[in-house]
């Protein structure tokens, strides 16, 4: 079995009397895409700067074999991280970010950045100022995929894009960066445009894990149920994790039932990412 990318154990981070991490253990394998998904103020973003090396923590985290509070330099070399695209300075031009980060980075590719940046309207005099933000994306996802980085974190990649640059964004992400030794992290609102490409999902509510499996786990584990109203106390006795409404009938949500039992009920299908998050963080924005 490979050594896991990232593994942590009782992971903690407070901040005054406040917990933004609570002791939290997983692992993620090489050659994962794992979605971490959760509402403002669960502790994603603090997870991932403590990912990072850009916050101290308690517990145990071991990224890449290395420990981010006391080895980052060495961290730093084999990892990308892409935020908000707002870093870019905007008197930079294509040119001048594609000399710098091959000034800073060992493992920065300059003829990928370039060849990717040929499929573009870009050009090397091109000032980020003059750019739309599609444009400012695609420049900082060049400069990040000639980078040969062991593991990739988006945090919110796609944020204030329209929906063709969110797709491409995606596409050129799977079809030209991602390998099975590679290893990607990422955040986003918008679960429904990146459920296709995970291969994990980790849930995180009050700084706990609420729900840590593979997408094939969750196609075994949930089923979603569109139950007549004269079944639904039926249903009900079965114990479902979540209940709505649509067109007079009822569907639930379980959580580990067996199929055949549950497909006797009614319409079965596997719920998306999305139905699933709404039910795991009912009361979160009480």
């Amino acid at each position: 079995m490979s050594t896991p990318t990232i593994s942590a154990r009782g992971l903690e981070k407070r901040y005054g009397k406040t917990t933004a991490v609570a002791g939290i253990d997983f692992d993620i394998a090489p050659g994962r895409i794992v979605g971490l998904i959760g509402p403002n103020g669960s502790g994603k973003t603090t997870t991932l700067k403590a990912l990072l090396g850009l916050t101290g923590f308690e517990g145990e985290l071991h990224v890449l074999g290395h420990d981010p509070r006391t080895q980052r330099d060495a961290l730093m070399r084999e990892v990308c991280f892409i935020a908000d695209v707002a870093v870019l300075p905007r008197w930079i031009s294509v040119g001048q970010a594609i000399d710098y980060v091959a000034g800073v980075h060992p493992r920065f590719d300059r003829r990928k950045c370039e060849d990717f940046l040929s499929h573009t309207k870009l050009d090397r005099k091109m000032k980020v100022k003059q750019m739309s933000k599609g444009m400012i994306v695609q420049l900082h996802l060049a400069l990040v995929m000639a980078i040969d980085a062991k593991l990739l974190v988006l945090d919110e990649p796609t944020l204030g894009l329209d929906i063709l640059y969110r797709k491409q964004f995606y596409k050129d992400l799977l079809e030209r960066y991602f390998d099975e030794e590679k290893t990607i992290i990422v955040t986003t609102h918008q679960v429904e445009e990146i459920e296709h490409i995970l291969t994990d999902l980790l849930f995180i509510r009050d700084g706990k894990l609420v729900l840590r499996a593979s997408m094939d786990e969750i196609e075994q584990r949930f089923f979603e149920v569109m139950v007549a109203s004269d079944r639904a106390e039926e249903a009900r006795a079965l114990g479902p994790i979540d209940e709505r409404s649509v067109f007079g009938k009822s569907v639930f949500l379980f959580d580990g039932q067996p199929r055949e039992r549950l497909a006797a009920l009614g319409e079965l299908r596997t719920p998306g990412i999305a139905d699933l998050f709404v039910a795991t963080m009912k009361g979160t924005y009480a």
